[in-house]
């Protein structure tokens, strides 16, 4: 029997663990944190940082693979365990999706759009980047923000821009312009060792505080944009040798053409309602693609609604456990606090 070593213990490493078991794989978790969420239907797991070179030699002699289920892994240490043994999606889409200027200067040389930006480096830096963008933009760090975490909103000239810069911690930053966007999608795409490509069918997203909250299948858009997001997320899988799923989000403009927003090489929020309404789901896609086996074709059997519970949404389990059609995943966290992703339900349409 195969090990997969899956780096990173949170809900996501939970569902990947859950479908390796299902195909008979056992699965070893690195994660600092006992008793997280992965850990709880894994093999096993060991308990050290991601760059503890110990515990990632001891995860290279334990699988005859490694994965992980989240961008921040250290590069270093994918590039450590690279040397003995493969790693999927290979360390180069870590280092791409890291950093959000990395990250966009490649979808460009892929021939992708994406917003206007300046990179931003000290407050006079900001304010020269505010001035060309007519006072408006998203001003980020350019490393490890998530969930709207690491932001700030420039919505009108007249917004105060001093002290911007040390308030986001003083470190690298991208100021991004406005997008004039009627909705936001995201499509989910695997491809496997042998360089085959297979997408689901792109989702359409609602975020609130950041955060995904609603992701609806079909879109609402037509199939030459559908066609646009596919072929785009097939470039960037083909630049990188990529292995394993990614999701990929982006902004559709009125006239239905596509502003790349960012891309994220691991399973992805807005796929979970491939568990609900396809036959195979991302998670047992990526397990299929970084283990060498031959990848679902993506199709869907239904429409569906995924929605995050979050927080204290918690509590509403007693009236989604009542709905007809509805499938409820929780992820083993044992406390709920503000922001915090504690399940997601899925109910087909």
């Amino acid at each position: 029997m195969r090990t997969i070593g899956i780096i990173g213990g949170g809900q996501l490493g939970r569902m990947l663990a859950m479908a390796a078991a299902r195909l008979n794989f056992r699965t070893v978790i690195l994660e600092p944190q006992a008793d997280c969420p992965a850990a709880q239907v894994a093999n096993s797991q060991i308990i050290a940082a991601y760059d503890d070179e110990e515990a990632l030699a001891r995860l290279a002699q334990a699988c005859d693979l490694v994965t992980y289920e989240f961008e921040n892994v250290p590069v270093d240490a994918a590039e450590r365990l690279a040397r003995s043994l493969p790693v999927y999606p290979p360390p180069k889409a870590l280092e791409v999706a890291q950093d959000r200027v990395t990250e966009k200067r490649f979808l460009n040389g892929c021939g992708i759009a994406t917003a206007g930006f300046h990179t931003v480096d000290d407050q006079q830096q900001l304010e020269r980047a505010l001035a060309d963008f007519s006072g408006q933009g998203v001003l980020k760090t350019r490393r490890l923000g998530y969930d709207g975490k690491g932001q700030r909103v420039f919505r009108q000239a007249s917004d105060d821009a001093a002290g911007a810069y040390e308030a986001l911690g003083g470190v690298p930053l991208v100021l991004e312009s406005f997008v004039a966007f009627e909705r936001e999608i995201s499509i989910i795409a695997a491809r496997g060792i042998d360089g085959a490509i297979a997408c689901f069918d792109p989702a359409e997203n609602v975020h609130r505080n950041g955060i995904l909250h609603t992701s609806t299948v079909p879109a609402a858009i037509n199939e030459t944009t559908a066609q646009a997001a596919r072929h785009a997320v097939g470039s960037v899988l083909s630049a990188l040798g990529y292995v394993g799923v990614i999701g990929m989000e982006f902004f559709v403009l009125a006239d239905g053409t596509l502003i790349a927003n960012e891309i994220a090489p691991r399973v992805h929020n807005s796929g979970h309602w491939t568990e609900a309404a396809c036959v195979v789901s991302q998670f047992e896609q990526h397990i299929r693609a970084v283990a060498g086996l031959p990848l679902s074709d993506g199709a869907r059997h239904s429409d569906c609604v995924m929605q995050n519970l979050i927080g204290d949404d918690i509590d509403t389990l007693p009236a989604w456990l009542s709905k007809p059609n509805a499938l409820v995943h929780l992820y083993g966290k044992a406390e709920a606090r503000p922001g915090r992703k504690m399940g997601h339900v899925t109910w087909l349409t």
